[in-house]
């Protein structure tokens, strides 16, 4: 069997650990609690979300993360029984402070960098561009890699078929960038002259008159701002694409054994062998996994607890191991369908569990799981 040692024996090289999978099938409290495993051998590790739920925040006992690593109380994790030999950093990402970023970074002076950053019409297209958010979260994976503060960080990322936009973002990005649209503004000759001169500047002045804002301007200074930066974005996507296939870098997938998130695991691990991404292992999460003395037979219990219970209780009591021997089954079934799509002999697969995990205790018990032998 992949045991979690095996994982473990993965990771130990790696800076950076991306998780990926469906919504609703742990990957924030999977990324919480391997953070909190490599923390705890001795490395200085940072978990990054976006996960607009902010269960990782509650988790960690912190009251909100925000755009920055903020460090997770040593005396938190020590009173939960936790001997931490490094530092556990986390942060809920912020892809528009993370965009702003990047353009400060990235502008050629100061002028371009106030031009875009103070521009009315980048305040709602930053937000919009296609990838900007996918973008910015690898953009701040390398912000972090780059200031090598940390051995090792754990990205939590959105569903699954969102997560793929980290593998086509930078591309995206820099297409936008040097697309005919923003051609158009940047050096408007011809015909496109003559359109931005005449029918759009009609429009921009009706709206001028109505609102007492020059969206033609804006519009104007910001596209011709945005061309001084685009050697820049292009040398950072190829940077981030870099990193994302270094070996340094892998991606775990988590899945759970219904039939979407089983799907959805295959579809993604198909994209990352055709975008040779490397790939860390498998994690099923929240299966139905019976004891050998829940294998029994159901007439056996029913006749067993018929005289204690009556006979409609033990026959409720029945059903109930029924279905569950039924589900276990199903879940059995997905768990070799994965491995089959994944080439994955033995994932780490752990079972329901009570309630959900949103909390230092919750973490604990996941970590235990992820890391038994």
């Amino acid at each position: 069997m992949t045991t979690a040692r095996g994982i473990a024996e993965r990771l130990e090289d790696k800076r950076i650990c991306i998780v990926a999978g469906s919504g609703g099938v742990g990957k924030t409290t999977a990324s919480a609690a391997l953070a909190l495993g490599l923390a705890a051998t001795g490395k200085r590790v940072a978990v990054v979300t976006i996960d607009p739920a902010r269960r990782l925040a509650d988790a960690l006992g912190l009251e909100q993360l925000g755009n920055e690593p903020r460090l997770v109380d040593p005396a938190l994790l020590d009173a939960n029984g936790v001997e931490m030999r490094g530092e556990l950093w986390a942060m809920m990402l912020d892809p528009k402070a993370t965009f702003d970023g990047l353009i400060d970074k990235l502008a050629p002076d100061e002028r371009t960098r106030d031009d875009v950053l103070g521009n009315r019409i980048y305040a709602q297209l930053s937000s919009a561009i296609a990838g900007s958010q996918e973008f910015s979260a690898v953009a701040k994976l390398y912000e972090l890699d780059r200031d090598g503060d940390y051995d090792a960080i754990v990205l939590d990322t959105p569903p699954s078929r969102n997560a793929l936009d980290f593998l086509d973002a930078p591309d995206r990005l820099t297409d936008f960038f040097e697309g005919r649209a923003l051609k158009l503004f940047l050096v408007p000759t011809g015909i496109a002259a003559r359109v931005l001169g005449a029918g759009t500047s009609v429009v921009f002045g009706i709206l001028k008159k109505l609102t007492g804002v020059n969206l033609l301007d804006d519009v104007s200074i910001l596209f011709r701002a945005m061309g001084g930066l685009i050697d820049g974005f292009r040398e950072r996507a190829t940077a981030v694409k870099a990193l994302l296939a270094d070996p340094g870098t892998t991606f775990l997938i988590v899945a759970s054994p219904e039939r979407e998130p089983v799907a959805e695991a295959i579809f993604f691990r198909q994209k990352l062998r055709e975008a040779r991404m490397p790939f860390g292992g498998l994690i099923v999460n929240r299966v139905a996994v019976l004891d050998e003395d829940e294998d029994a037979d159901l007439i056996a219990i029913r006749a067993a607890l018929r005289d204690e219970l009556g006979d409609a209780l033990a026959t409720k009591v029945a059903q109930s191991a029924a279905d569950l021997q039924l589900l276990a089954s199903r879940n059995a079934e997905a768990i070799e369908r994965l491995k089959a799509a994944f080439d994955e002999p033995e994932p780490i697969v752990v079972p329901r569990l009570d309630g959900e995990l949103q909390d230092l205790d919750g973490l604990l018990v996941l970590y235990g799981m992820l890391t038994s032998c």
